[in-house]
C-alpha cells in the first residue's frame, strides 16, 4: 500500500505546486512585464494622477455637463454586473425605457438612440455608438457654453474603430478630454 500511496501523494503535491503556484506566478509576471496597464485594470487617471475609473467599465455621469453612459442594470457596480433579464414583452422594461426616453427626448433631434435607453449585457459597457454620443452634443454644448462643432470634433477624435464590430466612443475618455478643453473655448 505504501508503494501506491507515496507516488500518488508526490504527484498531487507536485501538480499542486505547478498548477497552483508556479503557473499563476508565471502568468502574473508576464502580465506585469508585458501588459502592465491591462493587468492592473486599465485604470484611467486625471492630470493629478488620481484614479478616475477604468477604461473597461462604465460610470454614472448624471450632471448635464457630461456625456452620459448607457443605463446600467447593475447601477454600475461590478459585483452585481449582468443584464436586467427583462424580456421585450415585460411591461417593466417598456415603462423604464419610455421614462428614460421622455427624460432625454429633444424635439429638434428626433428619437433618442436606443443605446441611451437600454442596458448592455454586462451592465458595465463603457462604450456608446457615435450616434448616441452625438445626440448628447447639444445638451453638453449648452451646459458648458461650447460650440457644438468643437464637441463634434472631440467626439470624432475619440471614436474608435475596433477590428470587429461598429465604431464606438469610450464615454469616460471623452469626458476626460472634455474636461481638458482649453478655457478660451468655453
Amino acid at each position: 500500500m505504501n508503494s501506491l500511496l507515496r507516488p500518488a501523494l508526490s504527484l498531487i503535491l507536485s501538480m499542486t505546486l505547478l498548477t497552483g503556484a508556479a503557473y499563476p506566478l508565471l502568468v502574473w509576471g508576464v502580465g506585469q512585464l508585458a501588459f502592465s496597464t491591462q493587468a492592473n485594470g486599465s485604470l484611467v487617471r486625471d492630470a493629478q494622477g488620481e484614479v478616475r475609473g477604468s477604461a473597461l467599465l462604465a460610470q454614472a455621469f448624471t450632471d448635464e455637463r457630461w456625456f452620459h453612459s448607457r443605463p446600467s442594470a447593475a447601477d454600475y457596480g461590478t459585483l452585481a454586473s449582468g443584464a436586467s433579464n427583462l424580456a421585450p414583452s415585460n411591461p417593466a422594461l417598456g415603462t423604464r425605457v419610455l421614462a428614460q426616453a421622455d427624460q432625454q427626448f429633444d424635439a429638434q433631434q428626433g428619437p433618442v438612440p436606443l443605446a441611451l435607453l437600454t442596458t448592455s449585457a454586462s451592465g458595465l459597457d463603457p462604450h456608446l455608438p457615435p450616434a448616441a454620443v452625438n445626440y448628447q452634443v447639444p445638451r453638453v454644448a449648452r451646459e458648458r457654453g461650447l460650440a457644438e462643432s468643437a464637441l463634434r470634433a472631440l467626439v470624432q477624435a475619440h471614436t474608435e474603430a475596433p477590428l470587429v464590430g461598429p465604431a464606438v466612443v469610450n464615454v469616460l475618455a471623452l469626458n476626460q478630454a472634455l474636461d481638458r478643453l482649453p478655457s478660451q473655448s468655453r
